[in-house]
């Protein structure tokens, strides 16, 4: 006897991809989420890959892992994705410091963030 499938945790029309442990403040990966909210994937890509901003190719990573998961599991095209959501959230922060003048401690904070992002199918309209 085996246990019932999970239920999934997003609509029949939308695939996830999750990425952790990123290098940088949740401030600075939520600039680059913001450029791909409410976008065609194809046209999410091409401002990832033309971007200055470092994290922004582990961000490209999460999307296209979001297309392949939409395509090869749920079987939605991948022509008519939209990213729908694209949010943020905090992770660990490492604490590292260094000795300062007259004895005092200057404090080095090095967070870490990670990123989900959600992709739609929508129906083109022509």
């Amino acid at each position: 006897m085996s246990k019932d499938k999970n239920p999934r945790r997003v609509a029949d029309n939308e695939a996830m991809a999750k990425l952790r442990m990123l290098r940088t403040s949740p401030q600075k990966l939520n600039l680059v989420a913001g450029m791909i909210r409410g976008k065609k994937v194809d046209k999410a890509l091409t401002d990832l890959a033309f971007s200055k901003k470092r994290i922004a190719v582990d961000v490209r990573k999460c999307l296209q892992s979001a297309i392949a998961n939409a395509e090869n599991n749920h079987n939605l095209d991948v022509d008519e994705l939209i990213v729908a959501e694209a949010y943020v959230g905090k992770n660990l922060t490492m604490k590292r410091g260094r000795p300062r003048a007259r004895g005092r401690f200057g404090k080095i904070i090095k967070p870490f963030a990670e990123i989900t992002i959600l992709v739609r199918q929508i129906e083109e309209q022509s």
